[in-house]
């Protein structure tokens, strides 16, 4: 029976956890982390070094941005239970057999590692932080489109397996975790690549998945019920200016949110001496880009800032929040934007079964909030210059528009074999 217990605290914590360890209050401030580093026995020492070392490198890897904090985090923290527990070795001093174990466990789990929800690692209260029991590793999800259908329907552990992204994700953090080791001269090999040159478990596609998108009957339900219900009812105005936001403008819901190193503007909108409009946005690797409005938003941005009691259109000076909270100050968060967009996706759906297309109405369950850029960017790939797309879009290179967006070989294929006979 293995203990199922969280190591690590939230990013704005790391360096009191680290200071815990250091100054031995660990009992005092995590009674459960210091119980469960003690019950490791002759592999406690090690274990504790290698949690100090584990959390400098988060604090390295969180100051980037959240998303890739908590995606470390997951994938540290596993290796770090299965390294000390199941194969009872430090994680610095394991080898090929023990990272191909690891890699196994990961794809079908001991049961009690896997949980039904998201809970929050450590419970504070009066400064000590105590494990959640609830915690766990993995955690099983019921697909979103069946939740949908079926608000009741709940998740099975039995049914827990890892998608290709997720696995392929837990081999980058890992293979990270182990370079910046070595970087560090705390362990001299890597053996992460040749386990994943030969992990049965990944699948090799041989052309690119198309991205998630919606067709053109979804976004104009999309727009169209949600334009209609803000004409109605003013509250919905910003339900419309996040979805053409996100839409025509190839948005990620972080570049549109407000977090630690980024609040949007009105300000941020701005226009040349040539009447063209951009906007400035903080977007993955902490870049600053300036993506181009097109005339057809701007009427959207219009009415949005009359709801907002704004005048005119957006001037360089404006320091008014881009998208404010209806309770307290500043700008939304994604978690906020996402859940606007999901109450436009179930009003679109609606109208959708009411009016019979019941297919496209079940597809659209399924959608997330980025479906939204992937839809605008998919739509302009055939009328816009491959580098353009690529600059509006934030993409380090015009490769990875090419793989993603510019799919006229799978989409001839397709038209080409229409006519096929049963």
């Amino acid at each position: 029976m293995y203990t199922v217990t969280p190591l690590i605290n939230t990013f704005s914590e790391i360096k009191y956890q680290q200071q815990a360890i250091q100054n031995n209050t660990l009992a005092n401030e995590y009674p459960a982390l210091d119980t469960f580093l003690n019950s490791l026995g002759g592999l406690k020492s090690t274990a504790t070094k290698e949690l100090l070392f584990v959390l400098e490198f988060l604090h390295i890897m969180g100051r980037k941005s959240d998303g890739t904090f908590l995606r470390f985090r997951n994938e540290a923290e596993r290796l770090c239970l299965f390294c000390w527990q199941v194969r009872e070795k430090g994680i610095f001093d394991v080898g090929r057999k023990d990272i191909e174990a690891y890699i196994d466990f990961v794809w079908q789990p001991n049961k009690q590692w896997i949980g039904l929800s998201v809970q929050q690692r450590f419970i504070e209260h009066a400064g000590i932080f105590k494990s959640n029991p609830n915690w766990r590793p993995f955690v099983a999800k019921v697909a979103k489109s069946l939740s949908k259908k079926d608000p009741n329907r709940v998740a099975n552990v039995d049914d827990y397996r890892p998608s290709q992204e997720s696995l392929t994700s837990t081999f980058t953090a890992i293979s990270v975790l182990y370079k910046h080791a070595q970087m560090e001269e705390v362990c001299d090999k890597n053996y992460v690549p040749v386990v994943k040159r030969s992990c049965p478990f990944l699948i090799k596609q041989v052309q690119r998945k198309t991205p998630d998108t919606l067709s053109q009957l979804q976004w104009e339900y999309v727009l169209g019920v949600t334009r209609d219900h803000a004409d109605k009812d003013a509250k919905f105005e910003r339900n419309l200016f996040i979805i053409a936001t996100l839409k025509s403008l190839y948005l990620r819901v972080s570049e549109l949110s407000e977090h630690s190193k980024w609040q949007p503007k009105m300000s941020h909108f701005t226009k040349d001496n040539d009447n063209f409009w951009y906007l400035t946005v903080f977007g993955k690797g902490n870049k600053i880009r300036d993506v181009t409005v097109p005339p057809a938003y701007i009427s959207y941005l219009q009415r949005y800032r009359k709801y907002r009691g704004l005048i005119g259109l957006p001037s360089p000076d404006e320091d008014t929040p881009m998208l404010n909270k209806l309770r307290g100050s500043g700008n939304m968060t994604a978690r906020q934007i996402r859940r606007i967009v999901e109450q436009s996706f179930d009003l679109a759906i609606t109208a959708l079964n009411n009016d019979g297309f019941d297919d496209d109405a079940n597809y659209l369950m399924a959608a997330t909030t980025h479906w939204l850029r992937h839809t605008g960017a998919t739509e302009d790939a055939g009328t816009r210059p491959l580098k353009h797309l690529a600059d509006e879009l934030g993409h380090a290179s015009s490769e990875t528009t090419d793989k993603n967006y510019i799919q006229t070989n799978i989409k001839d294929r397709a038209m080409s074999g229409q006519d096929r006979k049963v």
